[in-house]
């Protein structure tokens, strides 16, 4: 796959920022990686799978920072870092408060610009995105428009923002309702969802081979479950699924790190590609990348993955 593509440039990465969040029981801590140089960079608002932290999804965030955009990452109540005793009243809601880790992010934007050296007046607050794996892709799925059945008052909450305007979504969970285990049903009521108002433009990315393990016990259905992201909602544009790739999609979520059970450096290099250039496409920066991509990727041939797009 041959796209038009800069070299890397220098990246700085400043953590841990504090942001101070009240109600939250503890303040959100938060890394920022942007290029040394450039300006008008776009925003890439990164939500963890859990138990990971603002230390993870280096393969990602390097490459990102590398070829132009500033990645905000927090560390959600969920990280094996923040250590939450399993009792902790908190854990419940902890789908929400990731929402909210979110939004507090993007309301305090100028903080986070001004916390790192040489950042000052080089963000472009028009072109805002978010990503996220596994329990991460619900987050920024709320953000998008996906909408969770509050397991408190049965209704559906509407968490979207308007300042986000496209997503990434990796390894993210389906459809609930019969599709989930009697265990996920009952110790994971947020998975409940619906996608008719995720409108958000957006890219879904699964693993043909993701049979979640066994431990988490979430869905009676395979790898298929999560590529309902895609077929689901209006504003998924396009499906890559990649072949043999599991819950780690080869390798996301960190170098060499113990959760990736199916490395593969060709598949990451694939995802990173392909996701600079679905995401400068969505934030209209230039469309010609994506337009070779997905040329490339509809290929019946293709060794690594496929793209289909509606």
């Amino acid at each position: 796959m041959k796209i038009n593509m800069n070299a890397p440039s220098t990246i700085a990465s400043v953590k841990s920022i504090v942001l101070e969040s009240l109600g939250r029981g503890e303040d959100l801590l938060v890394k920022v990686s942007a290029p040394t140089t450039g300006r008008d960079l776009p925003i890439i608002v990164f939500s963890h799978g859990s138990g990971s932290s603002l230390d993870g999804y280096g393969p990602l965030v390097d490459f990102w920072a590398a070829h132009g955009f500033a990645v905000i990452q927090p560390t959600h109540l969920d990280s094996r870092t923040a250590g939450l005793p399993k009792d902790d009243p908190r854990i419940p809601g902890i789908w929400r408060s990731r929402v909210e880790d979110m939004k507090l992010i993007l309301d305090q934007l100028d903080l986070l610009e001004s916390a790192v050296p040489g950042l000052s007046g080089r963000l472009d607050r028009s072109r805002i995105a978010t990503a996220g794996h596994s329990f991460g892709g619900q987050t920024a799925g709320n953000l998008l428009g996906l909408r969770v059945l509050n397991p408190k008052t049965k209704k559906e909450e509407d968490l979207s923002d308007s300042r986000i305007k496209a997503g990434v979504l990796f390894a993210t969970a389906g459809q609930g309702g019969d599709n989930l285990t009697p265990f996920a049903a009952e110790k994971m009521p947020h998975l409940n969802v619906s996608f008719e108002h995720m409108t958000t433009p957006s890219l879904v990315i699964i693993g043909d081979q993701d049979y979640i393990p066994q431990k988490y016990q979430l869905t009676i259905r395979g790898p298929e479950w999560m590529a309902d992201p895609y077929f689901l909602s209006p504003g998924a544009e396009s499906l890559l699924t990649l072949f043999g790739a599991e819950h780690s999609l080869g390798g996301i979520s960190g170098y060499e790190v113990k959760e990736t059970t199916d490395e593969n450096p060709e598949q990451v290099a694939l995802i990173q590609r392909v996701t600079w250039a679905y995401l400068r496409h969505a934030l209209d920066i230039e469309h010609d990348s994506w337009s070779a991509v997905k040329k490339s990727l509809s290929e019946d041939n293709n060794p690594v993955g496929r793209i289909e797009s509606k």
